[in-house]
């Protein structure tokens, strides 16, 4: 009988360490974390967000995110610590203040104006000219 208890205690101490499933408030804490660290640029890997991600750092962001969620800061607050850590590069979809706005504007700008070219062009191509020959 003492052979069985000193057996089972190992296999008893396992299960009681495990986690228990999660809980609605995990679900929860999990998706807000996924949402904002999809917005934030992964310092390694450079062209994908952490949530994507399998770099340790961008699991170490991810932590991050989590606890400050859990700490009870709101996602601007998040994205601003992390812009301060590492400026505004690190953000997916960078705000459209100052410079930024010309990288919102400028394509438009420019397939406007050669659609306008395009046209201009075209009008001139397709339109009779006067002849002066004619004397």
């Amino acid at each position: 009988m003492v052979v069985a208890l000193c057996t089972a205690w190992p296999a008893r101490a396992q299960v009681a360490g495990t986690r228990p499933a999660s809980t609605a408030a995990d679900s929860a804490l999990e998706a807000r974390t996924a949402a904002i660290a999809a917005t934030l640029r992964c310092p390694v890997c450079q062209g994908e967000s952490i949530q994507d991600s399998p770099a340790e750092l961008a699991q170490q962001m991810r932590a991050v995110v989590r606890d400050r969620l859990r700490a009870g800061e709101t996602p601007d607050e998040i994205k601003a610590y992390f812009v301060s850590k590492y400026g505004e590069w690190i953000l997916l979809e960078p705000r459209m203040t100052g410079l930024n706005i010309l990288l919102y504007v400028l394509p438009v700008a420019l397939i406007v104006g050669g659609l306008a070219l395009v046209a201009v062009l075209v009008r001139r191509w397709t339109t009779p000219t006067a002849n002066t020959d004619e004397s």
